[in-house]
């Protein structure tokens, strides 16, 4: 292992702390999405957890998908607007959802059904009416954010 190498520096830091130490991603030419962006793709078992939280916390999932992916500014210059903020809602928000699993394989239809599109997880507060969480699920293969561009 070369010293100075980031593999190197995590062995250092990991003999130094307890900390559990997660390499993020580049901060050029990889576009950032909602909670988590700066993260590798989550696994199916951290997409779980991530889920099973939002469950946890009362929230309602709800799924939404987008070819786009991102923000842009296309079709008004005024402050505050933007294209691409708000996606295309997969089904009605899983009210009364209590296991995870039934998210995820909702998240394996969208990406049967739009195998080119982004698809989010969205969580909502059906009390205050507000969204506490949204993040990316899966991103589709071959585009830069995807890492396997």
């Amino acid at each position: 292992m070369a010293e100075g190498s980031d593999a190197c520096r995590v062995l250092f830091l990991r003999g130094r702390t307890n900390t559990k130490l997660t390499r993020v991603w580049p901060i050029e030419g990889i576009k950032k999405f909602e909670t988590l962006s700066y993260l590798p793709p989550l696994s199916t078992e951290a997409l779980l957890k991530q889920v099973d939280y939002l469950i946890r916390s009362k929230w309602v999932p709800c799924l939404e998908f987008s070819k786009v992916g991102f923000v842009f500014r296309e079709h008004n210059s005024s402050p505050g607007y933007y294209d691409g903020r708000y996606w295309t809602m997969w089904k009605l928000p899983m009210f009364g959802c209590t296991d995870a699993t039934q998210v995820l394989s909702e998240v394996e239809e969208v990406k049967k059904e739009y195998p080119d599109a982004y698809v989010r997880v969205i969580g909502f507060d059906n009390m205050r009416q507000v969204q506490c969480v949204s993040f990316i699920a899966f991103r589709p293969p071959g585009c830069e954010e995807s890492g396997k561009a």
